[in-house]
């Protein structure tokens, strides 16, 4: 069995164009529920805002960091470990944010502000982190990705469909009430359908590997939620809040990270592995999570919460 380092996962190019556009219609899906209002709610709630960008985008990187030294995983793991700690969240944030009773409409804003800043911070960071590590800076090196490439490559698939869904919402709200639900739906579906699709053409690799990313990425998503959480209640938040920016921190957009993962790291194994387990486990511990909250009304609720449409 190679090394998880030296192994190249396959993705026909076809299929990754294809999943570049899946992923530009989810993020077309996520626009569609946000509103310019929301950008605007921020400065109504600037602590929670601030807790939350800076614990996904200085602490969770850090944190992650820190987790590869202490585990030691291969280089190209603690890449992919880096990478998914530096991407944004997913709409399916908003909808775990509800199941958990938390604050929708903090979990809405911080989703709509997080994925907007990632197309600048998302390549600075994760070339910072990936630059300075001690096993894995010589492999990212060797890969002399540009950052700029890769912020144009994040423009493409987020910054321009989050855009264009925006607009959507704003000038055309009864076509966007009536696509909002089956296009989130839908493009979830697909980019879940994806996943399983490079699970499954590089089932080998996955069965060789899994148990070395495995226990990584338990450790790590759970570090991730604890990290929101933790960030949140040192900061004086509620627990309504803190619910909100427990789980924005803890989901990671694992699929944005495997199209930068075919698209620039040419399917890198342990990188591809990490995402891809991530990428299901996420979600699992995610709703665990949500579920257990949701049996409790939260502190510091409002008498009628407000509901995700």
């Amino acid at each position: 069995m190679l090394p998880v380092d030296e192994i190249r996962l396959n993705f026909n190019p076809a299929s990754l164009v294809v999943l570049n556009i899946v992923l530009g219609f989810l993020m077309f899906g996520i626009a569609l529920d946000t509103r310019v209002a929301d950008f605007k709610r921020v400065l109504r709630m600037p602590v929670a805002m601030a807790v939350g960008i800076a614990a996904q985008f200085l602490v969770l990187p850090a944190v992650t960091y820190v987790l590869t030294l202490a585990l030691n995983p291969g280089p190209s793991i603690a890449l992919g470990m880096i990478l998914v700690a530096c991407c944004p969240p997913g709409n399916v944030s908003n909808i775990l944010t509800h199941r958990a009773r938390g604050n929708v409409a903090l979990s809405v804003s911080m989703t709509a502000i997080s994925n907007a800043l990632a197309i600048v911070l998302m390549p600075l960071n994760f070339a910072f982190w990936a630059g300075m590590h001690p096993t894995a800076a010589p492999l990212f090196r060797s890969i002399a990705l540009d950052p700029l490439e890769m912020a144009g490559h994040i423009v493409a698939i987020i910054g321009i469909p989050f855009v264009l869904g925006i607009a959507c919402a704003e000038q055309l709200p009864r076509l966007t009430a009536r696509i909002r639900k089956p296009a989130r739906i839908l493009s979830f579906l697909c980019l879940i359908g994806f996943i399983v699709g490079a699970v499954i053409g590089n089932w080998r690799y996955f069965l060789d590997y899994v148990g070395l990313v495995l226990l990584a990425v338990v450790i790590h998503d759970a570090l991730a939620f604890f990290t929101g959480y933790v960030c949140a209640r040192a900061s004086g938040l509620q627990d309504y809040d803190r619910r909100a920016v427990s789980i924005e921190v803890g989901i990671r957009n694992a699929g944005l990270g495997l199209v930068l993962i075919f698209s620039f790291f040419g399917g890198l194994g342990g990188m591809a592995v990490v995402a891809g387990v991530w990428g299901f486990w996420d979600i699992i511990a995610g709703m665990a999570l949500a579920s257990w909250w949701g049996r409790k009304p939260a502190v510091g609720a409002p008498a009628h919460e407000e509901q995700l449409a």
